[in-house]
């Protein structure tokens, strides 16, 4: 089967349907209104077209085993979370995919999964590209914005620091993979975890789930906002080299995935929950004015915890030694030191 026949089979089968596609799959390039959602003047002098892209490849960002319907969601849903991150509304996208080979019932699992979560957040599949080697897929979201959007350089001294979500349980999902790769998944290993603790730390790390309507509802009040992907303490570098600050992080508020504690000591818990990563939580800072506001805006729909605040260098106290260049760690109050602590992923630092 050539290139063109899977694109026509497997991807050209979802036709564009919103107004603002005005050429889909098929041609050179896609061609599409970008503000057309938006019927008033108002609303178009102050939006913003919003885009990102990531490439997951097999046995990097995830093991070779993994199931097409999950490379199909993660694909996607990693890319919703760049654009949750910024407050964004999520539109279309563009598929790069190399394929080791022609596999239809492949190729018909990967397809339906990515659809049906392109489906649940109206995002349409307007193009892209199909060639044949090692494994990967690339793609490209594209979104809308409400002026100005959120970016990681608007943290200010005295906003308080917040996450959403719980941290940890994608590292307990890729034990459970690889110690199911390894043959090393012995009941005494694992004892302390119920079938459903295994359950949802698989999801955790396969289908993690974008925050993108959270991101949304915090855009008015958020100072600054990062994703999480390569770990709490990668991500919130990030946000501190773009802001000029640093982060004070208090490691008895971290919100830590309830299955991971059962399966490994409580200090080795909260460092895969700083460290980790894959998590796809939010970031974000707030201004003390505008958190109560905040926390009243997403009512429960996802759990914020105020984990630190973001100061000033000229703010910072105590032994400079124990502090990382943007971040400090303390645990009940006392500064620890950050030596210790793992590094987050890097891809060219990284085994």
């Amino acid at each position: 089967m050539s290139e063109f026949d899977i694109i026509r089979d497997y991807f050209g089968t979802q036709r564009a349907h919103s107004p603002s596609v005005l050429l889909g799959i098929g041609d050179d390039a896609a061609v599409i209104a970008p503000f057309h959602a938006f019927p008033t003047d108002s609303d178009v002098h102050t939006t913003q077209l919003v885009v990102c892209v990531d490439t997951l490849i097999s046995g990097t960002h995830f093991p070779a085993d993994t199931s097409p319907e999950d490379i199909a969601y993660k694909s996607l849903a990693v890319n919703l979370s760049d654009l949750a991150a910024m407050g964004a509304v999520p539109k279309w996208i563009t598929l790069a995919i190399t394929l080791p080979e022609f596999d239809p019932v492949w190729l018909q699992r990967f397809s339906k999964s990515l659809f049906t979560l392109s489906k649940q957040y109206d995002v349409e599949l307007i193009g892209g590209d199909t060639t044949r080697g090692p494994l990967s897929v690339t793609i490209q979201l594209m979104g809308l914005g409400r002026q100005p959007v959120m970016t990681r350089s608007g943290a200010r001294p005295g906003d308080w620091l917040c996450v959403t979500g719980d941290l940890g349980g994608a590292s307990l999902g890729l034990e459970l993979m690889q110690a199911n790769e390894q043959r090393m998944n012995d009941e005494n290993q694992f004892a302390a975890l119920t079938a459903q603790d295994r359950s949802e730390a698989l999801l955790r790390l396969n289908r993690p789930e974008p925050r993108v309507h959270v991101g949304q509802l915090i855009a008015p009040y958020a100072s600054a906002c990062i994703d999480i992907s390569d770990g709490l303490l990668g991500d919130c570098r990030h946000l501190c080299q773009a802001s000029k600050g640093i982060a004070e992080i208090e490691m008895s508020n971290l919100p830590i995935f309830a299955p991971l504690i059962k399966k490994v000591s409580a200090d080795i818990a909260r460092e895969r929950a700083m460290t980790f990563g894959d998590d796809y939580e939010l970031l974000f800072t707030v201004p003390p004015h505008q958190l109560a506001a905040l926390m009243e805006r997403v009512d429960g729909e996802v759990l914020i915890s105020v984990i630190g605040r973001f100061v000033d260098e000229k703010q910072v106290q105590g032994p400079h030694e124990q502090m990382d260049e943007l971040i400090r760690l303390f645990d009940e109050g006392e500064l620890v030191d950050i030596s210790g602590f793992s590094k987050t992923y890097d891809h060219f630092q990284s085994g």
